[in-house]
């Protein structure tokens, strides 16, 4: 199966249904910017995925799935340091830490979740390697491509909303002088009192994600919510010039930022 293209021409859910319809065995290569990602397949069925910019350490995405305690995952970290992913993760199994089945559910999420990452990418180059193998000493799963494809599909339509509600992600933003009347319901999340404590004219939306960790995905949707909510309005940064990322970034101390958090909380409340 010999394809490659660019991904404004195919997009990674049409490529996995290719590869789901025809069962294929073999490694999807896709890259964009900076990153590099390679999803292998085994009829049709995802085995192994792994971003080149984010190190594979089996310890810490158990951790991160509330598999292993953190004070577990240090002891075990020098007990089993230089071993294979594969051989760690016999190792854990043999001596009770998890089941076999415990770190097979964690790593299909895992790797499920690789792939998420690339159903926004609009731009970058893919080609198909088939049959190859992923790499030795990694643990193997087998995860039906269905569900990813449908939420592909979801994602990518959603993608596209808020890219008509935010088609620029190098505006800023400032707290609304007419804040809506859905205040009287406000319930912000954990992500968007973070965008909230960096609300600022000369923050770009681009660097407040920087800050607060967000994918372009997850920082669109965030401020989708807070426009709805009428606390926030998009303008052009303070400077009269978009801010480019990697230019100096506006971030309030920590009282600063306390400080935004209970004005808010206070307007809210008088509301």
């Amino acid at each position: 199966m010999a394809l490659k293209g660019n991904l404004r021409d195919f997009s990674i859910t049409q490529l996995l249904n290719l590869i789901h319809i025809a069962t294929k065995t073999g490694a999807l290569y896709v890259e964009g910017g900076s990153d590099t990602v390679a999803v292998y397949f085994r009829d049709g069925k995802i085995s192994f995925a792994q971003n080149a910019n984010q190190s594979f350490d089996l310890l810490k995405i158990l951790a991160s799935s509330k598999k292993l305690k953190r004070s577990q995952v240090v002891m075990l970290q020098e007990k089993f340091k230089d071993l294979q992913p594969a051989e760690l993760g016999l190792c854990l199994v043999n001596g009770g830490y998890l089941s076999q089945e415990d770190i097979l559910d964690t790593l299909r999420a895992y790797y499920s979740g690789v792939v998420k990452q690339l159903f926004i990418w609009e731009d970058g180059f893919f080609h198909f390697e088939g049959p190859e193998s992923a790499p030795e000493g990694n643990i193997m799963v087998r995860e039906s491509l269905e569900d990813l494809i449908v939420e592909g599909a979801r994602k990518l339509k959603e993608y596209e909303q808020l890219k008509d509600e935010i088609p620029s992600l190098e505006m800023a933003l400032k707290f609304s002088d007419r804040p809506g009347t859905n205040m009287r319901a406000i319930n912000l999340s954990q992500d968007e009192w973070r965008v909230v404590s960096y609300v600022n004219p000369k923050n770009s939306i681009t660097q407040i994600a920087h800050a607060t960790r967000l994918n372009e995905m997850d920082i669109r949707r965030v401020v989708y919510a807070l426009l709805q909510a009428g606390i926030v309005e998009i303008i052009r940064p303070a400077s009269g010039a978009v801010i480019t990322p990697g230019r100096t970034f506006v971030a309030q101390d920590r009282d600063e930022q306390k400080s935004i958090v209970n004005r808010l909380i206070d307007r809210i409340r008088a509301i």
